[in-house]
């Protein structure tokens, strides 16, 4: 390309005429083939989201320019005819008022999520993987086959040397007693609430909705009432505990909570998301089971949401969507991740090796849900006319993958694994710095279940990268088979709250990790 353009600049100065015949490779390039056709989506994208705006706005003037040219004539016969038509003026009114005020009485209340904090264990309690592989080879519970199929599947997780098992599993031989999974619980989830309150100055007495869920664990008093137990909550709170539902139920116990404060007006939710290990510790030697073992790590969270008009003012988020699918009624999605006893009585959570199929399938239902919902009416428009050219007239067309980038500025996939996170940029065709947060989470923190997408949002908040406006995408995935997301939109630029989990690290990231 260098010498073409030296060849044709030698040309000009050479006083070339016209009529002399231009070599090809002298010729202006193929716009349709050198520019890069992103830019030509975008400007499409731009006309068709702005098309209404773009139509006001040439009527609009011509509204201003003939107002202007309005005499006092003119406007005292305006006066005049409708004064004449009295009734007509008052009726109409009369339903706007009464419109506008069911409207207002009717519309849903926004949801503010104030803040929120994420659990960081002390520095004890890291699992570094020479060590996480000496004490299971201690324990005597693995055979050699196990030991080095863990061994495998650690060196290919995604995960670094950082991360955080219970105080349980560092004893040799571990003692996963049940004072031992509460003592977790309570630190995990009392650790988190600190933060939110000492961070929001809200005090536990303000709070109205308690949504707690942990999966595995689910002692009697329940964890919720362990929380209003220990911060002496108000005696009419409406308190959830949800179990069983896997890496998504942080997802689920927003949806919960959004819905309670719809209904109770002027008053705080707290949601409260977390796993527990201890009592969940796989023993035995059966590989499928085995995986969880290498993979889920120490963490919570715990989210102040408010439907409180004057929270919006210090406010980090504004709840937009929430969308839920279950495929539990399909057997193979049902027992893709599926607790229960191996040949010797040992109990874990076995993973399916259909898990990634049944996820896909999950996902595509998930965002044929949420697309209509977020997306600019332009990838509507091209997804649209795809479909309809290749059933109705029957062509054989490539399926047009909605741009998702266009609809969100953040990523926030649940950290279940590093081969979780390549499907979802290979699907959704994300570039890398939108899978950036969930694969520093994992690598720094592990999967820590339902949480990991908050300390994700963290992750981003603590580069500087959140600006007002922008909208975030929270994905997650959990046994039954379940793929929710929640939207949210950043009402200001978000700066990270004190004493986040990424503090004193996140100058370190991202990091390279091996593949």
């Amino acid at each position: 390309m260098a010498g073409g353009g030296e060849g044709a600049a030698a040309a000009q100065a050479s006083g070339a005429t016209v009529g002399v015949r231009i070599h090809p490779a002298r010729r202006l390039p193929d716009f349709l083939q050198s520019v890069n056709l992103k830019y030509v989506k975008l400007g499409y994208h731009y006309l068709i989201s702005h098309l209404i705006t773009l139509c006001l706005v040439p009527i609009m003037v011509i509204i201003i320019i003939e107002a202007s040219q309005m005499n006092p004539d003119d406007v005292r016969q305006l006066w005049l005819h409708l004064q004449y038509n009295l009734v007509s003026v008052i009726t109409c009114s009369a339903f706007l008022v009464f419109g506008s005020t069911v409207y207002i009485m009717t519309r849903p209340r926004p949801v503010y999520l104030v803040d929120y904090s994420c659990y960081r264990a002390p520095d004890s309690l890291k699992a570094p993987y020479d060590r996480f592989m000496k004490h299971s080879r201690l324990t005597g519970d693995f055979d050699e086959s196990s030991l080095e199929f863990q061994r495998k599947i650690l060196e290919r997780s995604g995960l670094g040397d950082e991360t955080y098992v219970p105080e349980a599993m560092h004893s040799i031989p571990p003692q996963p007693s049940m004072q031992a999974a509460r003592e977790e619980a309570e630190e995990v989830m009392y650790g988190a609430l600190d933060k939110l309150f000492a961070n929001t100055s809200v005090k536990p007495k303000e709070i109205g909705v308690l949504v707690v869920n942990c999966s595995l664990f689910n002692p009697t008093p329940s964890l919720s009432a362990m929380i209003v137990n220990k911060y002496k909550l108000r005696g009419n709170i409406k308190s959830f505990n949800l179990g069983g539902m896997g890496c998504s139920a942080g997802v689920i116990a927003i949806d919960l909570a959004k819905d309670m404060l719809q209904v109770h007006r002027n008053t705080y939710a707290i949601v409260v998301s977390t796993e527990n290990i201890t009592q969940n510790w796989y023993f035995g030697n059966k590989k499928s089971m085995l995986i969880p073992n290498c993979l889920f790590r120490v963490g919570g969270a715990a989210v102040l949401l408010s439907n409180k008009s004057k929270d919006r003012r210090r406010a980090k988020y504004k709840l937009v969507h929430v969308v839920r699918t279950h495929k539990g009624a399909d057997d193979k999605a049902f027992r893709c991740v599926y607790q229960e006893q191996d040949d010797v009585g040992k109990i874990g959570v076995s993973l399916s090796k259909d898990l990634m199929a049944i996820a896909g399938g999950a996902l595509k239902t998930n965002i044929t849900t949420l697309g209509p919902l977020v997306l600019p009416i332009s990838e509507q428009l091209l997804f649209f006319a795809t479909l309809v050219i290749k059933k109705l007239l029957k062509k054989n067309v490539k399926p047009y993958i909605p741009d998702f980038k266009l609809a969100f500025d953040h990523f926030c996939i649940h950290a279940g694994g590093r081969a979780v996170i390549d499907e979802l940029e290979r699907n959704l065709q994300l570039l890398p710095v939108h899978v950036e947060a969930s694969r520093m989470t994992l690598h720094r923190f592990g999967n820590t279940s339902s949480s990991s997408i908050w300390y994700e949002l963290a992750y981003i908040e603590a580069k500087g990268r959140m600006r007002r406006g922008h909208r975030v995408w929270q994905i997650a995935f959990g046994s039954g088979f379940k793929c929710n997301s929640a939207v949210w939109q950043a009402l200001r630029s978000v700066r990270p709250s004190k004493n986040g989990p990424w503090d004193d690290c996140i100058d370190r990231y991202p990091v390279k990790v091996v593949s």
